[in-house]
């Protein structure tokens, strides 16, 4: 129940747009400061521990992802408002498409030649920062026609799925050679060559996305019950953190340093992965603890997350076309500049969504 005596499921979730809403805040960190400089103008400060914390961004939005559409999808399915809500999902999978496209040309103009942005327009070849959409617009194609299946599953087939799916993603990145099409790697399993998000190897994400909000946000949930789920979220996170800790025993730093420089980040592996669930369960944990208070209290970023999207958009024209272009500011600042700007971006993106939401209104 929410705190005005509500339903969760029939109102919106703030405390999922407040983790949403960080996940994109680390995002743009990451990209506004990354998108005009490079790696070595970064200080130490700026690697650890400000550029390493945004690694916790993108494991976070698809968690978020999957918990959703547990809240927000999963209790339409097998009623006769199944139909319009999966179709809903696709086309929100074909905006997002759509978008992904344009920001693709958006990120690539300035830099790249015309044939390079059509080799990146049809995937034969794939760009660094909008990479997250073309995820997500696939994901929204085939997502809808599996939770049916998902719901029918018993508990412990849900809370293996992610384990097995991320098995599958291994063995099959590691013993089948995709006819040798770079391209079709990237997009299932991810390829060592592309900055990609596969289908397959990030799955386990948002399958554990809908068992936690599942368990998180169920109808008339009992407070002490609410409680528990999220303690069993935090306590996740440490365990996600020791086994880190486990791995990296005897050169810490070293391996947090190459942690923040996206070593292991694409295709996942162990290390880089338990640092960056340990990070998205803590602030899944604070943020379900904080609920809906916690979420006025950070409003500008809980306004990001109730319309991560075009936030996204926003800061991409930001970063490659006012920044970038007009501007010029690529490899021309310093990192204290880099780090204002983006602060800057920051704090502009919740006001543009007011404004293009009160435009939209008013018109």
């Amino acid at each position: 129940m929410s705190e005005d005596g509500k339903p969760r499921t029939q109102q919106r979730v703030l405390d999922l747009d407040l983790a949403r809403g960080i996940a994109v805040a680390l995002m743009i960190l990451s990209h506004g400061i990354k998108g005009l400089v490079g790696f070595d103008q970064f200080p130490e400060w700026g690697l650890v521990p400000i550029h390493l914390i945004t690694k916790f961004s993108s494991t976070l939005f698809f968690i978020v992802f999957g918990a959703s559409l547990a809240v927000a999808f999963l209790p339409y399915v097998g009623t006769s408002d199944w139909p319009r809500k999966r179709k809903k999902l696709i086309i929100r999978g074909l905006k997002i498409f759509f978008w992904y496209k344009i920001l693709t040309i958006v990120e690539m103009f300035h830099l790249y030649s015309r044939e390079d942005i059509l080799q990146t327009l049809t995937y034969n070849a794939f760009t660094v920062y909008v990479e997250i959409l073309g995820f997500y617009s696939i994901a929204l194609l085939w997502i809808p026609f599996t939770l049916s299946i998902w719901r029918s599953l018993p508990l412990f087939v849900q809370m293996l799925l992610p384990f097995g799916l991320m098995i599958l993603s291994n063995l099959i990145y590691s013993n089948f050679s995709f006819w040798g099409i770079e391209g079709l790697q990237a997009l299932l399993v991810e390829h060592e060559n592309h900055y990609t998000w596969g289908q397959l190897a990030r799955s386990p994400l948002i399958f554990l996305g809908l068992l936690i909000g599942k368990l998180t946000f169920q109808p008339d949930q009992k407070a002490v019950e609410r409680k528990a789920a999220i303690l069993d979220i935090a306590l996740s996170s440490a365990v996600f953190f020791t086994g880190f800790l486990i791995m990296s025993y005897g050169h810490l730093y070293q391996v947090l340093h190459e942690i923040a420089l996206n070593e292991g980040k694409h295709p996942p592996e162990a290390r880089f992965m338990l640092f960056s669930m340990g990070g998205a369960m803590f602030i899944l944990s604070l943020t379900f603890w904080g609920g809906e208070k916690l979420a006025l209290v950070l409003k500008p970023i809980t306004i990001i997350g109730k319309d991560s999207l075009h936030a996204f958009i926003f800061h991409i024209f930001m970063i490659f076309i006012v920044y970038r272009y007009l501007f010029n500011l690529w490899h021309q600042i310093s990192y204290y500049q880099a780090l204002f700007l983006t602060l800057v971006l920051l704090a502009l993106t919740p006001l543009w969504i007011r404004i293009k939401n009160w435009i939209l209104k008013e018109s």
